[in-house]
């Protein structure tokens, strides 16, 4: 069965920095472009990051250029994402994703506040 579990969320101060990780097992993890979504209260989900299949091409959202830096481990079936520079607007739900499929993960939660 496919899984993806996502890890590594908590509450941090802004300005601090948090690394998630998301472990996949079911698919052949290393064919896949990843991508990793968050949803903040009461808003739409929206596309953080993403990665290529070999992990050579990224791309992000402007918000997040420059702060957040996507990567993988295909030999740990592993997609990270170190998030540098937090804001309280960064607040929300974070979700891994096997691009163009239904495989998500349950997600992570990130609060940033003083």
């Amino acid at each position: 069965q496919v899984q993806l579990v996502e890890s590594g969320g908590g509450l941090v101060q802004p300005g601090g920095s948090l690394r998630l990780s998301c472990t996949a097992s079911g698919f052949t993890f290393a064919s896949y472009a990843m991508g990793w979504y968050r949803q903040a209260p009461g808003k739409e989900r929206e596309l953080v990051a993403t990665i290529n299949s070999g992990g050579s091409i990224t791309t992000y959202a402007d918000v997040v250029k420059g702060r957040f830096t996507i990567s993988r481990d295909n030999a740990k079936n592993t997609v990270y994402l170190q998030m540098n520079s937090l804001k309280p607007e960064d607040t929300g739900v974070y979700y891994c994703n096997a691009l163009a499929t239904y495989y998500w993960g349950k997600g992570t939660l990130v609060t940033v506040s003083s």
